[in-house]
């Protein structure tokens, strides 16, 4: 196509026949040309058939731009430039995924992004957002959903300030977003019947893959999420330890192998550089749908959550032994302080019970001493 110019009937106007775009043949693409400062401006307004655009139209853009109202193409492409520079929210979660194991969020990260977070705050710059715009995202939440959901869409938004900021995209925000107050303390035991049928199940379904990783969870106590990111380079077979990278909250840790934990593993078949990996060999995401498969068929409690109630198992089974001291079932659990393992740790009632009787025990000697010495 030439740049040959063609007159309108419209003073500053004019069109250059061009390939038309969505379609075969040729059209018109519109042109507005005036003075500004003393320059001359030639910039295009619009095309006859994507744009819907006429000599008419086209005149009214250019009296706009005179006046200042509307921007020439050249402003739009410097402004679109320069909002493609920012880092908005959005922009960071993107760069966000990115670094995470496979490369993408899982998908309840991408649920809390695109249902609660994205329309708030996925256009604003981190420097734009003002502790009223989480306190507000934080009530509107509370209304319909439980503190423990609106707990992890805030945590969230947090993480991807946080990986902004440390990665020098965008500057710190100046407030802590507040998160609401969760009960953590929630008993996830089971008796020895649905254990039993647990593990029966386990040993018999077809879902090889989800048994094997609910087995790990009750037999090492780890976290689903470290148990999706392990890979074979984390265990030490020789000596008997599992590497658990960056876990909840901390440093990467070791824990003891334990000899049904070694039997799992080594049962695994498993091609990737992940112990369980996803169906395209990457790092597993989620897997709830086959473990509530399986709680169903192990006819488990339906508010039983299977892989962090499998790790509260563990914690519980060990602290109801009373062979295992506070300070080991802490290393155990990867926690931090204390405190977290005490509040995770729920007695099971026998061995309060039992506990309860030896006082039973202690007062009933302690009468039958007194009784001899009246006799005497």
């Amino acid at each position: 196509m030439n740049n040959t110019r063609h007159k309108t009937s419209y003073p500053g106007v004019f069109f250059r026949i061009r390939q038309r775009i969505g379609g075969t043949g040729t059209e018109k693409v519109y042109y507005a040309v005036f003075k500004r400062d003393g320059k001359v401006v030639e910039t295009q307004v619009g095309r006859q058939y994507r744009d819907a655009m006429t000599p008419a139209k086209a005149s009214t853009l250019r009296g706009q731009m005179i006046e200042g109202k509307e921007k020439t193409g050249a402003e739009k492409r410097a402004e679109r430039a320069q909002y493609e520079e920012r880092w908005t929210v959005r922009k960071i979660w993107n760069e966000y995924r990115k670094h995470l194991p496979g490369g993408e969020a899982s998908k309840p990260d991408l649920s809390r992004w695109t249902l609660f977070l994205e329309k708030s705050f996925g256009s604003k710059e981190p420097a734009e957002i003002i502790k009223l715009d989480t306190d507000r995202l934080r009530i509107k939440l509370m209304k319909t959903k439980s503190p423990q959901t609106v707990k992890h869409i805030l945590g969230l938004l947090r993480r991807i300030l946080r990986f902004g900021a440390d990665r020098g995209l965008c500057p710190p925000l100046s407030f802590s977003i507040g998160l609401p107050r969760v009960d953590n303390i929630k008993t996830e035991d089971l008796d020895t019947d649905q254990l039993q049928r647990l593990l029966a199940v386990l040993d018999t379904t077809h879902r090889t893959a989800a048994a094997a990783m609910m087995k790990i969870a009750l037999f090492t106590g780890m976290r689903r999420g470290e148990i999706f990111k392990l890979k074979w380079e984390d265990l030490d077979f020789q000596r008997g330890f599992i590497s658990i990278m960056e876990p909840k909250g901390g440093k990467s840790q070791k824990i003891p192998m334990n000899r049904a934990a070694r039997e799992v593993f080594e049962s695994v078949a498993s091609n990737s550089e992940w112990v369980f990996p996803a169906r395209n060999g990457g790092p597993r995401r989620d897997a709830n749908k086959t473990f509530n498969a399986i709680k169903k068929e192990a006819g488990l409690p339906s508010d039983f959550r299977p892989m962090h109630g499998l790790r509260h198992l563990y914690a519980t089974m060990l602290a109801s032994s009373g062979q295992v001291d506070m300070f080991t079932l802490q290393k155990l659990m990867t926690h931090k302080s204390p405190a977290m393992t005490q509040r995770y740790i729920h007695f099971r009632d026998d061995a309060l019970r039992a506990a309860a009787e030896k006082v039973d025990n202690i007062i009933s000697e302690a009468t039958k001493k007194q009784s001899k010495k009246e006799v005497v």
